[in-house]
């Protein structure tokens, strides 16, 4: 009980995350039209974000990485209340993009240290579901959070999304001081007791190929979702309110994805699951981007999409958990900044052929080739494996005949 209760605290904090760095897309008319500016220069406060996390994981992460990981969470969550409320006080340009940058800091290094006491909580074979858990609080967020704050910044005024972001804190803190019990930095994690010796954190090499893995496999989901508006509305010819329904119906797909993905991590091994649901999403985007004229058809591939993408999340997590052995907090904090990375990356390579006046399908194609590219990075790291297995396996054999 105590350890779902943990569990919980790291959701409901996976939750405001999600809140902050999804809602300011919504609601991002009002916020220029509040702050006096242009739409495409309010559009620079989600970039400053996606900045602040990027630098703010490994940062945070090397800082705090002797510290209790009860005691850096909390201190994490009181920095993720405290700027995400000011940022409600924004009263200018230059006020707001430094409130969101300081507000992005923090992200990274919560779902890294957090996923790294998921694992340590969880119960033998279970760490994959213990992250999963966590994620959820992201995944729900899109579900009913994003869409609750759009509706709140929209009818009364965009301040109360963060004033709202800043409860979610203050509920977190409290559920982290009270549920979270107090574990030891020098706790093994569970199933990376068979790992080898560390290699140090910046210069493993397959820890980097991993995190490439995630900032080109995933920008795939991120090349098709930036695009998800004009797909709806100018391919599938459907009003513009049904956007929000079919972001809703994407983020039910990225729930039940985010804990198939954990279910995956267990019956395969979490590099082989991570091969399958970013192979699966090649397909689906390919597939999307023949069927979106039809409005059925891409209402129920939104949701299909949401779900394999998040299928990648657990897996892939565990996956750099394994690897940064004696740095998971850094490692897994890193890859955090990947996703941020994919996220800027899909987005602005899937915008380059419409550009050169190609249809909004496009962008799906770009988002499978990304996707593929994904794959055949993993395929390496696991060809790199046996390589690597194959010579360790010789120099023992050689010292063998020696003897």
């Amino acid at each position: 009980m105590k350890s779902r209760k943990a569990l919980l605290a790291l959701a409901l904090g996976g939750f405001g995350i999600g809140l902050t760095e999804f809602v300011i897309m919504g609601i991002l008319p009002e916020v220029a039209n509040g702050l006096q500016i242009t739409i495409p220069k309010a559009g620079h406060f989600i970039a400053a974000y996606a900045l602040g996390v990027v630098v703010g994981a490994p940062l945070l992460a090397t800082i705090g990485n002797k510290l209790p990981s009860k005691k850096m969470l909390l201190l994490l969550m009181i920095w993720f209340t405290v700027f995400n409320t000011l940022s409600a006080f924004s009263s200018n340009y230059i006020g707001m993009l430094t409130m969101r940058f300081l507000s992005g800091l923090p992200h990274g290094a919560f779902f890294g240290i957090g996923s790294i006491v998921a694992t340590q909580l969880a119960k033998e074979g279970k760490a994959a579901q213990a992250i999963a858990t966590m994620f959820s609080g992201l995944t729900v967020a899109n579900v009913i959070g994003v869409p609750l704050g759009t509706y709140l910044g929209q009818t009364y005024d965009w301040s109360i999304s963060f004033f709202l972001v800043g409860v979610v804190g203050i509920f977190t803190l409290l559920s982290i001081f009270f549920w979270m019990p107090k574990i030891s930095n020098n706790q093994v994690i569970k199933e990376s007791k068979k790992k080898p010796v560390a290699v140090p954190v910046f210069k493993n090499g397959e820890l980097w190929a991993l995190i490439a893995l995630t900032a080109i496999g995933t920008g795939g989901f991120f090349a098709w979702y930036s695009y998800i508006a004009p797909l709806i509305t100018d391919v599938a010819k459907l009003p513009d309110y049904v956007v929000s329904y079919a972001m809703i119906i994407a983020g039910v797909g990225m729930v039940l994805g985010n804990f198939i993905g954990a279910r995956m991590a267990e019956v395969f091994k979490p590099l082989k699951s991570v091969i399958i649901s970013l192979s699966a999403m090649s397909g689906i985007l390919v597939v999307n981007s023949f069927l979106a004229f039809n409005p059925v058809a891409v209402l129920m591939l939104s949701f299909a999409i949401g779900l394999i993408t998040f299928t990648v999340a657990a897996p892939l997590q565990m996956a750099i958990i394994n690897s940064a052995q004696g740095a998971e907090k850094i490692g897994a904090s890193m890859n955090q900044s990947a996703f941020n990375i994919g996220n800027a990356s899909g987005a602005y390579a899937a915008g380059l052929p419409l550009v050169f006046g190609y249809s909004v399908t496009s962008a799906s194609v770009v988002g499978a080739a990304l996707a593929t590219f994904g794959v055949l990075i993993a395929a390496g790291i696991l060809l790199y494996r046996k390589q690597k297995l194959k010579m360790q396996l010789k120099k023992t054999e050689l010292a063998i005949d020696g003897k």
